[in-house]
């Protein structure tokens, strides 16, 4: 029987560890044939490994200012529930070599793993796009907008009529030995980024 049919527990808020909304100014992109995603054994919602394709990478983006925010919205269907995923972003600048980026994006399908502020919790990492991958929906520039110094505002999401299965997936990765923890996990992601 699937885990997923019925509830088995409970939550409270508690006041340990407030929940912080927002996420960190980074996100990490890949093409999404590039990692081989590995997903916890009894519960599919984890992803506990990322091997990356000889000579491929993870691509870090940076912002400022909290210019970054992901969501995830629950459809019904059906043949169960769906969830949309969204990342919206901004890249400062507009150069050819951007550009290109941004016509990649729009044209292949990427993964993404956001960094949320509140880091308490066992999904701080989530991976967005696992298994229909994200693509660039909307990219707009206005030269003289000046809340992303005339660079580019981006959306990615799920590609039409591809919603994903599950939410988010939590990215908890351990090190070599012991348990998976929030360092643990970001060393992992960074150990592929590009440099």
């Amino acid at each position: 029987m699937s885990i997923y049919n019925k509830i088995n527990a409970g939550f409270s808020l508690g006041t340990d560890a407030p929940v912080t909304a927002g996420i960190e100014d980074v996100i990490y992109i890949f093409n999404q044939g590039d990692v081989t995603l590995t997903y916890d054994t009894t519960n599919p919602l984890i992803v506990t490994g990322l091997t990356a394709a000889t000579g491929t990478n993870i691509y870090k983006f940076e912002g400022t200012n909290n210019s970054f925010n992901t969501s995830s919205k629950l459809a019904k269907t059906s043949v169960g529930p769906r969830y949309t995923e969204e990342i919206d972003f901004n890249i400062a600048g507009f150069s050819v070599d951007i550009k290109a980026q941004l016509m990649a994006m729009g044209y292949g399908r990427v993964c993404a793993i956001a960094v949320n502020n509140f880091s308490s919790s066992d999904s701080a990492i989530e991976l967005f796009g696992a298994v229909n991958g994200l693509i660039l929906t909307d990219a707009e520039r206005s030269a003289a907008d000046e809340t992303v110094d005339g660079g580019y505002k981006l959306k990615l999401t799920n590609p039409d009529k591809l919603r994903e299965p599950y939410p988010p997936r939590a990215v908890s990765i351990p090190p070599t030995s012991g348990s998976a923890t929030y360092a643990s996990t970001i060393a992992a992601i960074e150990a592929l980024v590009a440099s």
